[in-house]
């Protein structure tokens, strides 16, 4: 029986190593809240969409346990596949049914009865009510993208994953996908997102992990990962090329780059540190007498966070 304090989704140990000896998850342990927006961020490879097939049915697992609003999906799939809805990177659709004809057939395959409201409400929302009637092989890329999206929805899950959505689409389609995603966090749908556009995962997920070489690497809401994973970074542009660091800035992280025309600092821990070392560094500099034209400074993304990660962990692999 779910309890309200349940997660929606829980894996433990989750591993899948394929015949020809390929590990594509390697004991993965997740726990997704309900009602949250999460974002798995990894390179390609990493095994962001054999998780996401694992839960969906789609991959046998090698070993671990999957559970679903509180029942283990070995034992109770079917009954637990009808309330996970996926959007899947590849085009899976007939495409010489029409469009409505494809999402009505979509909403019943997953024990849903018809409901012309609710799909003429899906496809509203995805701009493709006018396009209801045609044949899907008509339609231009983005728009078989809008009903692959659509066919998720329409048994209206309580589960959404979303595996690389919005990859290679139109700026349109990502903003009425992020709109959609908007309207389902207001209605507690948890949504599982991968994508290669972090700055999205940045805005919109309330947490979010890392993978790579099927490991999970870390998982963290995003704010707080930010703030401890973050640095601030600095680049003093200076009036005359300098052929060693002053003395005065021994005990700062900083280098010389461009022939000794730049001085550049990388530090801090996310906590406002990186800002308050810049202003000692431009301090001493002027104490030292060496003049400096420009000041670039930035605080670290989430990408730069990410990367840092993945290149982390290739060195220690």
């Amino acid at each position: 029986m779910e309890t309200i304090h349940e997660p929606i989704l829980d894996i433990s140990g989750l591993t899948k190593v394929y015949s020809g000896g390929l590990k594509a998850l390697d004991n993965v342990d997740l726990t997704i809240r309900r009602g949250e927006i999460f974002a798995l961020l990894g390179p390609n490879g990493a095994g962001k969409t054999t998780l996401i097939g694992a839960v969906c049915g789609m991959v046998r697992i090698s070993s671990g346990t999957i559970r679903a609003f509180g029942e283990d999906l070995a034992g109770n799939w079917r009954t637990a596949r009808q309330r996970i809805g996926l959007v899947p990177q590849e085009l899976g659709l007939d495409m010489f049914d029409t469009v409505e004809r494809q999402i009505g057939y979509s909403r019943g395959l997953f024990g849903r009865g018809p409901d012309p409201a609710r799909i003429e409400e899906v496809l509203r929302s995805l701009s493709l009510w006018d396009k209801r009637n045609e044949e899907i092989r008509k339609l231009s890329g983005g728009m078989k993208r809008r009903v692959l999206i659509a066919k998720a929805l329409a048994h209206d899950p309580e589960l959404l994953f979303l595996d690389e959505p919005t990859a290679g689409v139109d700026v349109e389609l990502r903003r009425d996908m992020w709109r959609q995603i908007d309207s389902l966090r207001e209605q507690g749908v948890t949504v599982i997102l991968t994508t290669h556009y972090i700055e999205e995962a940045e805005e919109m997920a309330d947490r979010v992990g890392v993978i790579d070489k099927g490991r999970l690497l870390l998982v963290d809401e995003k704010e707080a990962m930010m703030k401890r994973l973050g640095r601030t970074e600095a680049h003093f542009i200076l009036a005359s090329p300098i052929d060693r660091i002053p003395d005065a800035l021994g005990a700062f992280p900083v280098t010389l780059a461009d022939d000794g025309a730049t001085l550049c600092y990388r530090g801090g821990d996310g906590t406002g540190k990186g800002k308050a070392e810049v202003a000692e560094i431009a301090t001493a500099l002027v104490h030292s007498g060496v003049a400096f034209t420009a000041l670039e400074q930035k605080e670290s993304s989430l990408e730069d966070i990410f990367v840092d990660l993945v290149e982390r962990q290739g060195l220690a692999a």
